[in-house]
């Protein structure tokens, strides 16, 4: 390495191109609170365990397809690097629009929390706790590995709310 010489120039990586995104629903919507509150008796969750909670009501062979990833995503939200209360902010901003909307199924991205500085994922065990909360939420579960496995939850929609 001691004879290696540097290139003449200015050498800048090329910018790799972006994957295509899915629509998003806007976040400037005004939020119906300040949103979800961090919640001290949270459960927490491991960075690869699978999430799955569903209220009475829907179909058997809706979640089903919803576990499966079979239902069209209409929306999506990325949580990743946002602390707790904008992730709280973001995620009511989202959900309220999404419904207002008509949204059936969105795709929202929490991380696994691998480099939570706490050790273990914050983000995610708070996820958890805030979709149970919120009546506009018939049932979540983690996604398939193509649209983050452990990582994001596939949400059901309350039609009608």
């Amino acid at each position: 390495m001691a004879d290696v010489k540097p290139l003449a120039g200015d050498h800048t990586a090329p910018e790799r191109p972006q994957p295509a995104a899915r629509r998003r629903v806007a976040q400037d919507v005004p939020a119906p609170a300040s949103g979800f509150a961090v919640r001290d008796h949270a459960p927490t969750v491991a960075p690869d365990e699978e999430l799955f909670f569903a209220r009475n009501g829907p179909q058997h062979k809706l979640l089903r397809r919803l576990k499966r990833g079979e239902l069209p995503i209409e929306a999506s939200l990325d949580l990743h690097g946002r602390t707790l209360a904008e992730a709280g902010t973001l995620l009511e901003n989202f959900l309220h629009t999404a419904a207002a909307d008509g949204r059936r199924c969105v795709l929202v991205v929490h991380g696994k929390g691998h480099r939570s500085e706490a050790g273990r994922p914050l983000l995610k065990s708070q996820v958890n706790q805030w979709l149970r909360d919120n009546s506009a939420v018939l049932a979540f579960c983690s996604a398939q590995p193509r649209d983050g496995g452990c990582g994001a939850v596939y949400i059901l929609l309350r039609q009608g709310s």
